[in-house]
Order: C-alpha cells, then structure tokens, then sequence
C-alpha cells in the first residue's frame, strides 16, 4: 500500500492507494489506482475522509502531474487521509459548501 501526498488546489491532499506508476497519459505524470478509504464500518465519521471519499469515488485512475507530488511512500498499513493547509501543515476540516441556512 502506498501514501501519495500531492498539491490541489493550494491544499496538500494525502491519499492511499494500491498501485502507483508512471502515466501511460503523458510524460511528467504519475498514476495511482485502486484508492482505498476507510470502510462504513465505525461509529465517528471523519468529515475529511468523508469529503474526499466522495470527491473520488468514480475514479479509477487519478494521474497527477509529477510536479504537484510532494511524497510516495510504501505503508504497511492505511492511515487517515487528509487535506492539509499547504502552508501550515495543519489538517483541514472542511465544511459544507453553501454553509449554515438563516431564517428570513
């Protein structure tokens, strides 16, 4: 198993994946496959995981370009994934998109 960390959006995103390879897409490109999230299976939802579980959860193949990577690393075991402020390293929790509805 693999822990890729790489740049989005001005956020570090920290996935885990079976497979990582060069890109058959184009020179300058690595692909990951087969991303593995946490299972349903626990009681505490972690908002993060679960964004980001939804983010990619039609992907099969996700090609990043090599100068976005930051980090691969073989693990023995899955981790928590995460979105980081690329800045300060902190987690970031990420709220819902439209925010909370008030009362008119």
């Amino acid at each position: 198993m693999y822990k890729v960390s790489f740049l989005n959006q001005g956020k570090v995103y920290e996935l885990f994946c079976r497979k990582v390879s060069g890109s058959d897409l184009s020179y300058g490109f690595i692909e990951i496959s087969e991303l593995v999230f946490e299972t349903d299976d626990s009681v505490v939802i972690d908002p993060t995981e679960e964004r980001l579980r939804e983010e990619f959860e039609d992907v099969e193949v996700l090609h990043i370009p090599m100068h976005a990577v930051i980090r691969v690393e073989q693990v023995r075991k899955r981790g928590i994934c995460a979105i980081r402020d690329s800045k300060s390293g902190e987690k970031v929790t990420p709220l819902p998109l439209d925010g909370p509805r008030r009362k008119r």
